[in-house]
């Protein structure tokens, strides 16, 4: 178990969001994983998740940090469960109508760390 392993996964899930690779963020993710956006669409699976990326990606929709650093729970030697909080901008605008809350599952596979499951919440004032 290694939290620096997951703190890499995260960092690359930002790295290819920025980047635009919608390839190389669905990679990050198992065949079969849950990916559940902010506005309640569930994703099955890898394929997916890069498709509906692909054309997310056109827009200059970017990562930023984080005030707070993630959660990194251990369930099991080979499966971690991140809360991490996040924030966007668009068109190079900072949005704080997008700070987010995500939840992810983290699985060690053949292939490495991937994520099996992510759900992202808009932070609301109740």
């Amino acid at each position: 178990m290694s939290a620096e392993e997951i703190h890499r996964l995260l960092a690359r899930l930002t790295e290819t969001w920025n980047a635009g690779d919608s390839a190389g963020y669905a990679g990050l993710f198992t065949e079969d994983a849950d990916y559940v956006t902010f506005f309640g669409l569930h994703l099955k699976g890898r394929q997916a998740i890069e498709e509906t990326h692909r054309g997310l990606f056109a827009r200059a929709i970017k990562l930023g940090e984080s005030d707070t650093a993630p959660s990194i729970r251990f369930l099991t030697g080979d499966v971690a469960l991140i809360v991490a909080g996040g924030t966007s901008s668009v068109d190079g605008v900072p949005d704080p109508g997008r700070t987010s809350t995500v939840t992810l599952t983290a699985l060690r596979t053949p292939e490495g760390w991937r994520f099996a499951s992510f759900q992202n919440s808009r932070v609301a004032r109740p």
